[in-house]
């Protein structure tokens, strides 16, 4: 069986690495094609470094760029490579323009489309990542499901119910897989942090980072919470441009207990994020994340795709004003209770996913499979 893997922007690059582990122990061709959606070194290559990616196969070096010329960029790119390849099926990662991008031409091309992480609904479609996946989803042949609310909401799309597999999460393969190796990291030592006396944050959404009315009322609830408990920065490009852009940066600045840093490899952060009192993000994988981790969560967003962290996890979702930032906060500083672990994740999600693959494409082969 020859599968297309693809990805392009850092979250896809937790998600392709035990795939790519699970495909090399099986009679599974698997090739990995990079989109160049994420390029630098920060936010690409040393990811696949410390999660030990196989070198893409295929780079198709696309950039930056506005949400169209990007999309439009990856389909002229990756349209050849099909024709070239021939796989048996085209296999996307989460939600980001790399996915919904390279499954419109698979399935144009009429080569069977796997999507990875399917059925997450935050329902506002004022996201662009929730435009991927409703479209992703719809055009999908197999759909791997990480959570039972992700089951019902492609059950009440129509999406036929044999194309769906509650699978596990891989993301979390990832950090069961690497835990031990990222304990090993010396970035408390580095930024001379105490566990459990700090907080990480992370911003990228462009609800939050592109007005600089909501960053900075952000800002002003970070004033406040860095003056009890220091916070490390990890900037994303796109903040760090708009920071500067419209002179916030200013504010960070004159926060003497928050500590800004370019951002960080997974091994380092997944240390950082394990040994920290709390964690805000914007992020829908961090919120995963720090329900496996047992780290209070405060997801800086008015919705969640992902409500199994906040009923069995650590996340609060509390919005982006300074008011329910602090309430949220100050949540946390009252304790918490204990987190359960979602059901199948466990760090097999990548060994399911190939092994029903592999029974689909035997399925196919035989004289009137499906």
């Amino acid at each position: 069986m020859k599968i297309l893997n693809v990805c392009g922007a850092r979250p896809n690059f937790m998600k392709i690495a035990p795939l790519m582990r699970a495909f090399a122990a099986r009679p599974i061709n698997a090739r990995l094609v990079h989109t160049g959606q994420h390029y630098d070194d920060n936010m690409s290559k040393a990811f696949f470094d410390d999660l030990h990616i196989p070198r893409p196969d295929i780079n198709l070096e696309v950039g930056s760029g506005s949400h169209a010329l990007q999309t439009a960029l990856i389909m002229q790119r990756f349209e050849p490579v099909l024709l070239d390849e021939k796989p048996d099926a085209v296999l996307v990662v989460g939600d980001v323009n790399s996915t919904i991008a390279c499954g419109l031409v698979a399935v144009k091309l009429q080569i069977p489309l796997v999507h990875v992480e399917a059925g997450l609904r935050s329902f506002d479609r004022t996201m662009p990542e929730e435009i991927n996946r409703l479209l992703t989803d719809a055009i999908s042949d197999l759909l791997f499901v990480t959570e039972p609310s992700g089951v019902r909401n492609l059950h009440r799309e129509g999406i036929d119910p044999a194309k769906i597999h509650l699978v596990g999460n891989v993301m979390i393969d990832t950090l069961l897989a690497h835990r031990e190796l990222a304990e090993r990291s010396d970035i408390l030592t580095r930024l001379k942090l105490t566990p459990k006396e700090y907080g990480v944050l992370t911003l990228h959404r462009p609800a939050n980072v592109d007005d600089p009315a909501v960053l900075g009322g952000i800002l002003s609830a970070l004033e406040e919470i860095q003056r009890q408990t220091p916070l490390v920065f990890p900037v994303h490009p796109r903040t760090r441009g708009n920071l500067e852009r419209t002179g916030l940066s200013a504010r960070l600045g004159r926060m003497s207990n928050l500590v800004v840093t370019e951002p960080l490899g997974y091994l380092d952060f997944l240390k950082l994020m394990s040994s920290a009192r709390v964690v805000l993000t914007d992020s829908g994988g961090i919120q995963e994340e720090t329900t496996v981790l047992g780290v209070p969560c405060l997801t800086l967003r008015a919705n969640t795709e992902r409500p199994v962290t906040v009923e069995q996890g650590t996340n609060q979702v509390v919005g982006m004003s300074p008011d329910a930032i602090l309430a949220g906060y100050r949540r946390v500083l009252a304790g918490y209770v204990r987190p359960r672990v979602p059901e199948l994740w466990d760090g097999k999600a990548a060994e399911r996913i190939a092994d029903i693959l592999l029974r689909w494409h035997a399925g196919r082969s035989r004289p009137g499979g499906a």
